[in-house]
C-alpha cells in the first residue's frame, strides 16, 4: 500500500521502525537516506546491479545488501550473444538495407563475419559472464576473461587486466558491475588495443566504457563495431551512433523478460523470509 505522505514526512514518521528496504534501481541509497533509517538492517534490491547503493556506508552501519542473484543472468547472456551475432553478421543493418529498398538499387549487401572461432573476451566472469561463456563455447569461440580473481575450476584463459585481454581478443563483452574501480575502465587505451576490427558489447553499465571515447573511435573507424544495451546518460544516446551501421543499440532491456521478473521476485521474497527468520541471505552481495 502506497503512503499518501511525501517521502521526507514518511521517513520522519516511520523511520525508526524500518528494518528492511526494497530498493528500486533508481533509488539512491546514500548516506543522507540511511541516516533517516537508524533501524535499517537490510537493503534488498530486485536487480543484479548495486551502483545506486552506497556500499561503504552500508558496511559501516552494519546493513546487509542482497541482490537478485542469478535471476537475470540467462536473459542478459542471451541478449549479449544476440547483439554480438547482430553486429558480426550485420543483421540490423541488412534489415535497414532491405526496408529502404537499397537491395534493388545497390545490389548485394556487404558480407558479415562468422562468429565461430573468434576470440572473445569477457570482462567480469560472474553469474552473467559465466552464462555468456557457455553460449560462446557452443558457437565454437575461444573464450578468455578478466575478473576480480582467477576462477581455478574453469578452463578459460585469464588475463589480470583488461588491456591485455583486449590485445588478445576479437571482441569484448562487458558483464561486470559498475563500481569506482570499473568506471571508465574501458578507456582510450583499451579501445585502441582492441583495434579496427574489434567489437565491443556492453550489457553491464554504460559508465564502464568512456562513452565519448567510444563514440570517437567508432566515428573514426578505430574499432570495428559496438553493441550497446546500456549508456552513460540513459535514456539519452549519443546521436553520432544513429547513423553507424556497425553499431547496434538496445534500450537497456537485456534483463527484462516476464520470466526473469518472476525469478527476481521469488529471490527478493526468499531474502526477506530469511531475514525475518534469522537465516543467511539467499543472495547476499559480497563485492
Amino acid at each position: 500500500m502506497e503512503s499518501e505522505l511525501p517521502l521526507d514526512k514518511f521517513l520522519t514518521t516511520y523511520a525508526r521502525s524500518v528494518q528492511v528496504m526494497i530498493s528500486s534501481p533508481i533509488t539512491r541509497v546514500n548516506a543522507d537516506l540511511l541516516r533517516l533509517l537508524p533501524a535499517l538492517k537490510l537493503v534488498a534490491t530486485p536487480t543484479a546491479g548495486v551502483n545506486n547503493i552506497d556500499l561503504v556506508e552500508c558496511r559501516q552501519r552494519g546493513i546487509s545488501v542482497t541482490t537478485s542473484g542469478s535471476a537475470f543472468s540467462e536473459d542478459v547472456a542471451d541478449i549479449a550473444i544476440g547483439l554480438l551475432i547482430d553486429v558480426q553478421r550485420k543483421i540490423s543493418a541488412a534489415d535497414r538495407y532491405v526496408r529502404t529498398r537499397l537491395w534493388t538499387s545497390k545490389g548485394e549487401y556487404p558480407l558479415g563475419f562468422k562468429l565461430g572461432g573468434k576470440r572473445v573476451g569477457i570482462v567480469g566472469l560472474g553469474n552473467i559472464g559465466s552464462e555468456v561463456a557457455k553460449r560462446l563455447e557452443a558457437f565454437g569461440c575461444i573464450v578468455s576473461y578478466n575478473s576480480r580473481r582467477k576462477k581455478q575450476a574453469l578452463p578459460y584463459l585469464f588475463y589480470s587486466n583488461v588491456h591485455e585481454l583486449a590485445a588478445n581478443t576479437d571482441a569484448l563483452i562487458i558483464c561486470c558491475a559498475l563500481t569506482d574501480q570499473t568506471r571508465h575502465m574501458i578507456n582510450k587505451e583499451v579501445l585502441s588495443t582492441l583495434g579496427r576490427e574489434g567489437v565491443i558489447v556492453n550489457v553491464g553499465r554504460g559508465a564502464i566504457i568512456d562513452e565519448k571515447e567510444l563514440v570517437r573511435c567508432l566515428v573514426h573507424g578505430e574499432i570495428g563495431g559496438a553493441d550497446l544495451d546500456v549508456f552513460e546518460n540513459e535514456p539519452h544516446v549519443p546521436q553520432e551512433l544513429f547513423a553507424l551501421d556497425n553499431v547496434v543499440l538496445s534500450p537497456h532491456k537485456a534483463a527484462l523478460t516476464p520470466e526473469s521478473f518472476e525469478r527476481s521476485n521469488r529471490i527478493v521474497i526468499a531474502n526477506l523470509e530469511a531475514f525475518f527468520s534469522n537465516k543467511p541471505s539467499v543472495s547476499p552481495f559480497n563485492g
